[in-house]
């Protein structure tokens, strides 16, 4: 089928992150004639600096984390000590080599992506590109911006991600105020870091270094971490933080962060300071997308700076289209790959079937972790979905209890009176495994009837699914 399309179109792919590396894949798999155009590395910031590090790290901090609570599991690590006597060993966190290895992994997973993409016949320019209107774009391929290649084509992708948001009165400098992209260049924990935003990303880094063993602050402008995030969910991450000791900061802002030289000093909104030894600024992301010349070809921006895209991923200028980070959809890496591999489906004639937001999962990297699916509770109390929801903590699970997790749920939404699974939220360890059935269930639009009749292996916690939905039966009877 798609491996025997043949189409004779030239593709031009600006970026070479998730929307742009699969674009490029899609398209030499079709058939057309290839450039992909990437100013840094390949796979683009999610590689280099953002998911794939980020997430290493955190897997860093829950192997520590595991370590120290290996003693609730009857597993004691001692060290013989003088005259035999036993010694209790601390958890000792290396960043440097955490962060070492952190830079290599994505170093490889840009150099395995750039080996799959030369394979399939992508012709990679490195370069600073910008369009030149809507069918060319113009690549400054020398550091002083005097060589030039002009590349045309048919179908122009364009996937040029989004850096960190910085604030005008606490501007990153690499060494005490930093962007989540400028953490890797630690050598040593920080004694106190002050984590601003408590979004996706800041309570990610939060809770990653609050389990590497660094004091941590986080400072919140809202009334829960993770604000628009399933409030059940975040009211059983931040008893986590608190409970590790992690001091959370609702409802203030931070105004500005100076550093001192051997600290930094946060001045809250509320007129209180906060010091510490390091600061990572989360509060949010702008798009790529100044300067490169999508105003003078005609595609259309938000006010945010945003590329406006259909559910094709299709812009204002009909061969125009845009993936990932750089557009008004859902920013998440996953997204991106798949709006760079419809807008491809679309631009060359091959089947497409365009996005739908309420079929997108979406994972936060907490410790536990959150996943979630498809309609929320939210909706259904504002009238937006007509759902029953049923919550089962995770504690009263028989392999919950054999690991010794005790904080987390699996959350059901079903439609009324049909059943149909609308939406899902899971909060635990590898939660991002653990969406996948209901993300399946949504996708194929099955009863809680359906889901509860298939086997989940005892004990397990998949066995949680099963039950929640077992339960729904009844509420869908009664009901």
């Amino acid at each position: 089928m798609a491996a025997s399309f043949q189409s004779s179109q030239t593709v031009a792919v600006l970026g070479g992150g998730p929307g742009g590396y699969e674009a490029a894949l899609a398209a030499a798999q079709l058939g057309a004639e290839v450039t992909l155009i990437e100013r840094a590395a390949i796979g683009g910031a999610a590689v280099i600096t953002d998911v794939v590090p980020s997430k290493s790290l955190i897997a860093t901090a829950d192997a520590a984390v595991a370590i120290r609570q290996a003693e609730e599991l009857g597993v004691q690590l001692f060290a013989r000590g003088g005259g035999g006597a036993p010694l209790r060993p601390e958890v000792a966190i290396n960043l440097a080599a955490v962060n070492h290895r952190l830079l290599a992994l994505a170093r490889q997973q840009s150099d395995d992506q750039r080996a799959s993409l030369v394979e399939a016949g992508v012709r990679i320019v490195s370069g600073h590109g910008r369009l030149a209107g809507p069918r060319e774009v113009v690549v400054s391929t020398s550091e002083g911006g005097t060589d030039f290649e002009h590349v045309e084509a048919d179908t122009l992708v364009v996937a040029v991600g989004a850096s960190p948001r910085e604030l005008a009165s606490a501007r990153p400098d690499g060494d005490r105020i930093l962007t989540w992209t400028q953490l890797y260049d630690m050598t040593s924990l920080p004694e106190h870091l002050i984590v601003v935003g408590s979004g996706v990303t800041g309570a990610e880094f939060a809770g990653a270094y609050m389990n590497l063993g660094a004091a941590v602050t986080l400072v919140s402008s809202r009334d829960q971490v993770l604000p628009g995030e399933d409030s059940d969910a975040a009211v059983v991450l931040e008893n986590v933080f608190r409970r590790g000791g992690m001091r959370v900061l609702s409802r203030t802002r931070a105004e500005s962060v100076v550093n001192t030289g051997d600290g930094v000093v946060v001045t809250l909104s509320d007129g209180r300071t906060v010091e510490g030894s390091h600061c990572l600024m989360a509060v949010g992301s702008i798009p790529n997308t100044r300067g490169i010349g999508l105003e003078q070809a005609g595609v259309q921006l938000t006010d945010s700076g945003h590329i406006q895209v259909n559910r094709v991923a299709r812009t204002s200028v009909p061969n125009v289209y845009a993936a990932g980070d750089c557009t008004d959809f859902v920013p998440l890496a996953s997204v991106a790959a798949m709006q760079g591999r419809t807008a491809v489906f679309h631009a060359l004639g091959d089947i497409v079937i365009p996005l739908e937001r309420r079929r997108i999962t979406a994972n936060i990297f907490t410790s536990p972790e959150i996943a979630s699916v498809g309609f929320s509770e939210q909706d259904v109390v504002d009238g937006r979905a007509d759902g029953v929801v049923y919550k089962l903590p995770l504690a009263a699970n028989a392999r919950a209890k054999m690991m010794r997790i005790t904080d987390g749920f699996v959350k059901v939404i079903a439609r009324t009176g049909s059943g149909t699974v609308i939406g899902a939220v899971i909060v635990a360890p590898r939660a991002s495994e653990l969406i996948y059935p209901l993300a399946i269930a949504i996708e194929r639009r099955l009863t809680v009837d359906q889901v509860s009749r298939v086997f989940a292996v005892f004990p397990s916690l998949t066995g949680s699914i099963t039950d929640a939905t077992r339960a729904m039966h009844i509420v869908n009877r009664d009901g």
